[in-house]
């Protein structure tokens, strides 16, 4: 709590709250006149950050903080499993596909 009130006093515009418990953030959002930005510190903050690679299931982390919204890794493993199907038979570059 102290080393937000001596942020804010230097001057930052936003504090960065990661893997801070949750009633420990309440308070440092309530004390402070800018705004907190959480990563797994609660909905008690102003606002909330996740890494994207995070967000769209691309890492393996399992952290607590995070939530899969997507799996964009199976799209993009599909896709390269089948474009290396269709180069090993032949399929690829198609006619079409070629100037």
């Amino acid at each position: 709590m102290k080393d937000s009130k001596l942020l804010e006093e230097a001057g930052v515009f936003s504090i960065v709250l990661e893997c801070v418990e949750s009633t420990l953030a309440k308070e440092i959002t309530k004390i402070v006149r800018i705004p907190t930005i959480g990563i797994g510190a609660s909905v008690h903050c102003d606002g909330q950050v996740l890494v994207t690679d995070d967000l769209i299931g691309l890492n393996e982390i399992n952290a607590r903080f995070v939530k899969k919204y997507s799996n964009v890794k199976k799209h993009i493993n599909d896709a390269a499993f089948k474009f290396k199907q269709d180069v090993t038979k032949a399929k690829f570059p198609s006619k079409k596909n070629t100037y």
